[in-house]
């Protein structure tokens, strides 16, 4: 194989079916019967990928040897630590039986390597804080988060127009909730004037749900510092890409936030990053573990969101690979745009299991060499059927490869590490901060109070009684000058004498009759 040199990536080219294909990669391994060498092109990264494999085959640490490579390739990282065995990216592994192993079966040298990492968390983990205002999610994502149907859709942007409008900061759900009770009780006919009608039952709907989120610890993730997404793609002195490691340990059984905090994640990084289109490697890529997690009791709305910008963050040069046991975990609208395919094994225990072997199967190229339903089965750890795109955007025959061993640490690190790591960090003491400025919630809250406070001091004032007694002495009264005035008088004295008159004629007839 003959290895070209350039300034960006490991660079080699190699003969497949006659033809010479220049890869500019990520190495994985080799095939076995081949030794040919198996390797990820830079510049399809983008095309996002998927890492599936049974609990205990091995694709935590193929995410770890991608991680390391991108990494060495000046490329930043985000991958999601939901299980906490990812920490060892930050420490040189050590040899062993293993390693020596299969670093003679793939015939590559194998030297520990630490890693420069930046430890981020949405909950109570140690590291930088990710946060986001309301605003910045907006009333569009925030209604597919909040799983809203149309109406309900309507008057939250009728709720923002009002706080654009009002310069009224919505920073987190207590500023959100705030006004939507304003609007419908002290606010409520200023906003009708303008905006519309907010019915009860959606600004309930709108409620309930806001609650339900919040009892996932939603309040971690809004608020401020807002964390800047450009802060994700920082480099060393040496130019090896940061991996940052999202902490996530506690996220497991808080499905809705993690999707939530996903989704935010990406929409700020698509709107935020220049349009970039085709280039020779990627600016970041994520890598979401545990990804079934983020689709499990996923709205409708949620999905869509996902896929469209599945489809459109490629051309910012992001990657995203989702990590998770089976293809079937990953929507089948989303697994269709998943240009990278590494599939570790799968055990058939049960029937079920045998299908969805079956259809796991079906979602890679068709191989003359293979049967891959089968060979899933048989997959030892470490080992995977892998598929790409080279780099003119074709897919490549499946392959089956043995992967090489990660260059860092295949355990977690010690408590001690990771403080060290932190202390390092030249994030945590801009966004770990706690902010509290004034918006929506104090905003209304001295506006009602103050209003609450006029109207005490008119209805405890009491007109007093004057210190003069007398006719001669007292003001008259409003009606009493009506009643003194001329025309007054000529009115009572004609409607009296009509009534005497008539009362007269009444009477004169009454002694005629009688006579």
């Amino acid at each position: 194989m003959d290895n070209l040199q350039f300034s960006d990536s490991i660079q080699s080219s190699y003969t497949f079916k006659g033809e010479s294909i220049l890869v500019g990669s990520a190495i994985l391994g080799q095939n076995e019967e081949t030794h040919v060498q198996v390797k990820l092109p830079l510049k399809t990264f983008n095309r996002h990928g998927l890492i599936a494999g049974a609990t205990g085959t091995g694709k935590t640490k193929t995410l770890q040897l991608i991680a390391e490579d991108l990494s060495n390739a000046g490329i930043p990282v985000l991958v999601m630590d939901i299980k906490g065995d990812l920490s060892g990216l930050g420490a040189a592994g050590t040899s062993n039986p293993i390693i020596e192993k299969r670093q003679r079966l793939i015939g590559m040298d194998w030297e520990g390597k630490a890693f420069p990492l930046e430890f981020l968390s949405i909950s109570d983990e140690p590291g930088v804080k990710l946060r986001a205002t309301v605003s910045e999610y907006g009333p569009v994502l925030l209604s597919k988060i909040l799983d809203l149907n149309d109406n309900q859709s309507g008057v939250l942007s009728m709720i923002f127009k009002y706080c654009d409008d009002r310069h009224l900061p919505l920073l987190d759900f207590k500023d959100l909730k705030s006004v939507i009770n304003y609007v419908q009780q002290e606010g409520k006919e200023d906003f009708l004037q303008e905006y519309g009608f907010v019915h009860t039952n959606s600004a309930g709907a709108i409620m309930r749900s806001i609650i339900a989120l919040e009892q996932q610890n939603a309040d971690d993730i809004f608020g401020e510092p807002s964390f800047e997404v450009f802060d994700l793609m920082k480099k060393t002195e040496k130019g090896e890409g940061v991996i940052n490691v999202l902490r996530l340990t506690d996220m497991q059984t808080k499905p809705a936030l993690f999707s939530t905090f996903m989704l935010c994640l990406l929409a700020e990084i698509f709107e935020k990053m220049p349009e970039q289109g085709d280039s020779s490697k990627p600016e970041l890529v994520l890598f979401i573990d545990e990804a079934h997690l983020i689709f499990k009791n996923a709205s409708r709305n949620l999905l869509d969101q996902f896929e469209m910008t599945i489809k459109l963050i490629r051309s910012k040069g992001v990657g995203v690979f989702f990590v998770t046991q089976s293809p079937t975990d990953i929507p089948a609208a989303i697994l269709g745009h998943l240009g990278t395919k590494i599939q570790h094994a799968l055990r058939a225990f049960t029937a079920r299991d045998r299908k969805a072997i079956k259809t796991a199967a079906e979602n890679y190229p068709f191989s003359d060499f293979y049967e891959v339903d089968e060979l899933i089965t048989k997959l030892g750890i470490g080992e995977a059927l892998i598929s790409t795109l080279d780099e003119k955007g074709r897919p490549t025959e499946l392959v089956h490869t043995l992967l090489r061993p990660p260059f860092s640490r295949m355990d977690v690190l010690t408590n001690y590490e990771i403080g060290q790591i932190l202390k390092r960090s030249t994030l945590i003491p801009f966004y770990n901060v706690d902010v509290d400025r004034e918006s929506a919630y104090e905003i209304l809250h001295a506006r009602i109070s103050k209003s609450g406070q006029k109207e005490t001091e008119e209805d405890s004032q009491v007109k007093k009684p004057s210190k003069k007694v007398g006719k001669a002495n007292s003001e008259p009264t409003t009606f009493e000058k009506i009643m003194k005035s001329p025309v007054t008088k000529s009115i009572v004295i004609e409607i009296t004498c009509g009534i005497l008159g008539v009362l007269g004629l009444r009477t004169t007839r009454t002694r005629a009759r009688k006579r």
